[in-house]
């Protein structure tokens, strides 16, 4: 995730203290020497809705040998064991689990950041008072476009409405909550709208995702922005958080799935304010690019551990058999133990580049998708050769 309100504006939120923080340097278990990572539990794969471009591949039905309760709590003892500071829990939808809500609040007491990933349909008033009230940090909505867009990608009719009722629930018991939107082509064109909608419903936070080529992904591979649109894309997002800035209007407005995003605004401040660009890449250096296998990792609903939640292709142990911790720093594996130092396995493009301090060779899914391998340049990466330093 790179913080565009915080390196553009100086806001400083939770997230950015694990992002840009002087002890990740020399980290490779956790976000930093002594915490463990960010772990995404997709807790089950069963969703209300079947959405286009599903990492997960979800759908309505029900799966067997999905951890159990006590296989959870048995999970989220050992993250507590060792320090994990944020357990994000998504699905499928998270809320077709009867159990939840408990799951959640027993981490929560653990001294674990909770967070949601959902697609909101199912919020209620009721349910968005109890996540309040067990002390969830943070519940993600996404959207994917206006309206009947949205519902496009959804799969279901009047799931755009369905999820501005789950923000506005969240927002009248003044839990936190905020928009997770990913670009395509598909709504590339309705940025200007988002926008809107996040200014008009005061909506707090928001995440422009770029498109991973995984699950049902990998088939939108020709959908995704071109290199052009994706510039116009970042240009108009920081466009946007300046014009927050200017009206004094407190919003948080990240990008994810890019590295290469960083390396833009940077070059592009350096033209404009070379001071404040110095700040920004100080920061970037922070940050230290694409953490896969590092300070994020994921399960999944049936205890298996992978190093993200869109690259499920590769599983590292089970949870159900193996303390994550364990799992996560046995560095045997060549993917798991490949990511904690990939510098040197890079192929391509990010092998040349001279950004890999503050990119780390970008998204590994990626690569793999388009070329079949998994250390070659990620092909989303929009940066011309002149800029990556390769060209004169």
């Amino acid at each position: 995730m790179i913080s565009f309100s915080r390196l553009l504006s100086g806001s400083n939120n939770f997230g950015d203290s694990l992002r840009y923080n002087k002890n990740t340097k020399g980290a490779i278990h956790g976000t930093t020497n002594s915490r463990g990572p960010v772990v995404v539990w997709n807790c089950t794969k069963t969703c209300n809705l079947k959405c286009i471009h599903c990492y997960a591949g979800s759908d309505h039905n029900k799966y067997d040998g999905e951890l159990s309760t006590e296989e959870a709590m048995r999970f989220i003892d050992d993250l507590k064991a060792f320090n994990v500071p944020v357990i994000l829990i998504s699905g499928g939808e998270p809320f077709m689990r009867d159990d939840i809500l408990y799951l959640a609040e027993y981490a929560n007491k653990q001294g674990i950041r909770t967070t949601f990933s959902t697609n909101g349909t199912l919020i209620n008033k009721k349910t968005a008072q109890k996540l309040k009230e067990i002390g969830v940090g943070y519940v993600g909505i996404s959207l994917d476009g206006i309206g009947e867009n949205n519902d496009k990608f959804r799969g279901q009719k009047g799931a755009f409405d369905l999820a501005l009722r789950g923000i506005e629930n969240c927002m009248s018991v003044g839990q936190k909550v905020g928009l997770r939107f990913t670009l395509n082509r598909h709504n590339f064109h309705e940025l200007g709208d988002i926008f809107n909608l996040i200014e008009e419903e005061k909506i707090p936070r928001t995440c422009f995702y770029h498109l991973v080529y995984s699950g049902r992904g990998s088939e939108m591979v020709k959908e995704d922005l071109s290199h052009e649109e994706t510039r116009k894309a970042i240009d108009f997002i920081t466009e946007k958080v300046r014009y927050f800035d200017e009206k004094g209007i407190t919003k948080e407005i990240l990008t994810v799935d890019n590295h290469a995003d960083g390396v833009y605004l940077y070059l592009k401040l350096l033209k404009e304010d070379p001071e404040k660009a110095k700040e920004v890449y100080e920061l970037l250096q922070l940050n230290g690019g694409n953490r896969t296998g590092i300070a994020i990792g994921e399960v999944d609903w049936f205890g298996n551990v992978h190093p993200d939640q869109f690259t499920q292709n590769y599983t590292f142990g089970n949870v159900k058999e193996t303390k994550f911790s364990d799992i996560w720093t046995n560095t045997s594996d060549p993917i798991l133990g490949g990511l904690k130092d990939r510098k040197p396995l890079l192929k391509g493009r990010c092998a040349k580049c001279k950004w890999l301090n503050i990119c780390n060779g970008n998204f590994r899914a990626r690569a793999e998708a388009i070329h079949e391998d998994y250390w070659e340049s990620d092909p989303a990466c929009y940066l011309t050769d002149q800029e990556i330093g390769i060209e004169g």
